[in-house]
């Protein structure tokens, strides 16, 4: 055709084939935008990461917090605790600590002062990969799990059974593709081993093995431990290249509340300030029960015992890194049963997350402890405002934040990927809203009202926005009620099935090498296989 033949005239399009056409293209580019936001995102573009800075809710005042911590030092000085065992009584009474008469080691508010001028401050918890590195200090906020319930949980059929070695390696593998589950606690009990030695070894391995986040496990006796720190030290390439970058960290419950010292683990305790492990010093005192029902007193008495177990570190390592891992749980008062979804919770441990921030500590709480025995209405409304409240309240680390049912019970893999989408959620609250000049949007404004079509569908600040300021669900559903039925009306516990046997199918982590696995095996009890 040359430059000035015409065109060839067309039939005319009918309205409805207009409409249809029209319709196309919007569909065209719905999905446009949906593979758009499926898209992995650059790291300086997410809009929520790991470690913002939280700190905008607080439950406590400035005079509140002042007088827990004295009423924490008040029963440490004139209460202590009782059964400690010698090596503590031996580090402790060298600082200036002392036995009263009814046998109880009491610490003297100098001592507790003096203690937390030299306690560790800015370390890094380390994951295997470095991309995984947490700065947990200020008011940084970090999602992780934590446990052990003794079932998992289906979430079709609501049926529960014994957990389980390859359960555990299962749950670490799933955490490990969650962008808002941050590091991975232990989350279960691994009942199909009835040893104590081959639970705690394949505990810790088991999660390591699945995960190149940050883990934290626990151990009954330190012989125990020291095997695994054999097993951690052939991972990191050596003791030295371990105690540079310990990528595990011990929960220890040092104390039985109310105020007394837990043998085996302050064995362990020991054991770890030795080996170079990180501690989460944890005391879990039941309000009603094993702590007072006032919720500040339950607050005081769980600052006043993890205050004593720093006292207790320092005493024997100063500097040693410690988590300042207040949990007061909650009971309701009804029937003794414990309550972790509850309000109370959330009050509880966001009052925590500022005792920390007071002392300039390192914080450990835990929130998303639903009372729902499945991933239900309940569950997602005790996970929601626990994940909120807390979050927002100046917690570094946030244990027991997936997955967890029946009030520490029970685990459902599934609710994984659905509380990954709640947490994601939640972190955006955490952000908040910028007000830069970029974000009051002056500019766009004018351009759109003045000079464009009278929306911002096409601008390019939406364009860029979508991705920088909106989290988009994982298994969350916002499709019209057509599109839904369409796809079969599922449920949301229906599409995390899906997306959780998806990724059992394919990811296969390998940060660990073959050959050094074969050694842990050949050395080791691995009771579970690698997929």
């Amino acid at each position: 055709m040359s430059s000035t033949a015409q065109p060839t005239a067309q039939p005319p399009v009918s309205d409805a084939a207009q409409s249809d056409q029209g319709a196309g293209r919007r569909r065209g580019g719905r999905l446009a935008r949906q593979a758009l936001r499926a898209a992995p995102l650059a790291e300086d573009i997410r809009p929520v990461r790991p470690g913002m800075e939280s700190g905008r809710y607080r439950v406590l005042n400035d005079e509140d917090i002042l007088r827990i911590h004295h009423a924490a030092l008040d029963i440490l000085e004139t209460v202590g605790l009782a059964d400690a065992i010698p090596t503590c009584i031996e580090a402790v009474t060298a600082r200036g600590g002392y036995l009263n008469d009814h046998g109880r080691l009491c610490i003297p508010r100098a001592l507790v002062e003096d203690t937390l001028s030299m306690a560790a401050r800015r370390f890094v918890l380390h994951g295997q990969d470095p991309r995984h590195d947490m700065e947990p200090w200020g008011q940084k906020v970090y999602f992780g799990t934590a446990g052990a319930a003794v079932h998992m949980v289906d979430p079709i059929t609501g049926k529960y059974r014994d957990s389980t070695t390859a359960d555990l390696y299962n749950i670490a593998r799933v955490v490990d593709r969650m962008d808002h589950i941050h590091f991975y606690q232990r989350s279960i009990v691994c009942r199909d081993l009835p040893d104590p030695f081959e639970m705690d070894f394949n505990t810790c391995y088991a999660s390591v093995s699945g995960t190149s986040k940050h883990v934290g496990s626990s151990w009954v006796l330190p012989e125990h431990f020291e095997a695994s720190l054999q097993a951690l030290h052939l991972i990191a390439g050596g003791e030295d290249k371990w105690r540079a970058r310990p990528f595990v960290s011990m929960s220890n419950c040092f104390v039985v509340p109310p105020m007394k010292f837990a043998e085996d683990a302050c064995r362990c305790l020991e054991a770890a300030v030795h080996g170079g492990m990180p501690i989460l010093l944890l005391a879990a005192g039941q309000a009603g029960a094993t702590s007072p029902a006032s919720l500040a007193g339950a607050v005081v008495q769980e600052v006043a015992e993890v205050l004593a177990g720093l006292v207790y570190v320092n005493a024997i390592k100063p500097g040693h890194p410690c988590i300042f891992g207040t949990w007061p749980f909650v009971s309701d008062l009804r029937t003794g049963a414990m309550s972790g979804g509850s309000g109370e919770q959330a009050l509880l441990m966001s009052a925590c997350a500022q005792m920390a921030n007071f002392y300039d500590l390192t914080g450990g709480v835990c929130a998303g402890m639903a009372d729902s025995k499945i991933p239900d209405a309940q569950s997602g409304y005790e996970k929601g405002y626990n994940y909120a409240l807390v979050g927002n309240s100046g917690a570094n680390l946030v244990y027991e934040s997936a997955g967890m049912h029946a009030s520490l019970l029970g685990f459902c893999l599934e609710s994984v990927v659905i509380d990954n989408d709640a947490i994601g959620a939640s972190l955006r609250t955490v952000r908040g809203i910028e007000t830069d000049e970029a974000s009051l949007s002056v500019e766009a404004i004018r351009q759109v009202c003045l000079n464009g079509p009278g929306h911002y569908l096409g601008h390019d600040q939406t364009i860029d926005r979508m991705q920088r300021d909106y989290v988009y669900p994982t298994v969350g559903d916002r499709t019209s009620p057509k599109e839904w039925v369409e796809q079969g009306s599922p449920s949301v516990v229906q599409r995390a099935v899906k997306k959780t046997a998806e990724i059992l199918a394919q990811h296969k982590p390998d940060h660990i090498p073959a050959d050094v696995d074969a050694q842990i095996r050949a050395r080791f009890p691995v009771r579970f296989d690698r997929v």
